[in-house]
């Protein structure tokens, strides 16, 4: 039963990440990745202050032992001359008391050496951490750099597909049904051919008819009868083609001028 609701659990997550995924905004997405990448690099920072940190206190402190051992140093030779010149001087239990002192010294003297090379050998290690950590934030302050960068390319990016998106969808709009009560351009297109069409065909029909066949034979005799009235008005008029008037009119003219000469 446990197994069946791990499997189910984890049916579940999956399907919520992916239906956050697929609704999720890129340009949300896309600033949180960029939050995240700058606190990542805050907490890289303080920890680098930090191994800085403890780089320098391990320096001050290497700094402060060592002028201990230069001081314990000359304390103890100074004791070794005290003891020396109260021996010469026959006084015993002075040279004694010197002595010891020296020898306190030296204790104090071998541990302070110890604590230097120590100290020393954690300055070095220490100042390695620290270097190491300054080229880390550089490095991801350099990463940083590039990422916002190509934020900025990614914003302009998702500009595009956004505005390409509704170009898309824009012209699908033409061509796809957009509601039950809307139709589209080739809903229309095909409706004005098709009217157009049966226009035409129509059209046709009416001119091969019988009644446009009367038509014609009227207009032709109506044609007919016109032409014979203006050919009946030239004739009256002597200019029709069987009168002689027009042809005989130049002779006559041309008679008398002779008969007058002679």
């Amino acid at each position: 039963m446990l197994k069946v609701l791990r499997r189910w659990w984890a049916y579940i997550t999956a399907k919520l990440g992916m239906s956050l995924e697929e609704r999720a905004d890129p340009k949300v997405q896309l600033e949180q990745a960029i939050q995240e990448a700058q606190d990542q690099h805050r907490r890289l920072k303080e920890q680098a202050a930090n191994v800085i940190a403890h780089q320098k206190q391990t320096e001050m402190r290497l700094n402060r032992a060592m002028a201990d051992l230069e001081k314990v140093n000359a304390n103890a030779r100074q004791a070794v001359l005290m003891a020396e010149q109260a021996a010469q001087a026959g006084d015993h239990a002075k040279a004694a008391e010197y002595t010891a002192t020296a020898e306190s010294f030296a204790n104090r003297l071998i541990a302070l050496e110890r604590e230097v090379e120590d100290l020393k050998a954690l300055h070095l290690q220490s100042t390695e951490a620290a270097n190491q950590a300054k080229a880390a934030v550089q490095q991801n302050a350099t990463a940083l750099q590039q990422k916002l960068a190509e934020r900025q390319k990614l914003l302009s990016q998702l500009d595009q597909a956004k505005m390409q998106e509704q170009m898309n969808t824009a012209m699908a709009s033409l061509s796809e049904a957009v509601g039950q009560d809307v139709p589209t351009l080739d809903e229309v297109r095909q409706k004005i051919e098709a009217r157009y069409a049966r226009a035409k065909g129509m059209a046709e029909l009416t001119e091969s008819s019988v009644e446009s066949r009367m038509l014609e034979v009227e207009q032709a005799a109506l044609n007919t009868e016109a032409q014979a009235r203006l050919a009946q008005i030239r004739e009256q008029l002597g200019i029709g083609p069987g009168s002689s008037t027009t042809s005989d009119a130049p002779t006559d003219t041309a008679g008398g001028a002779s008969g007058t000469t002679s």
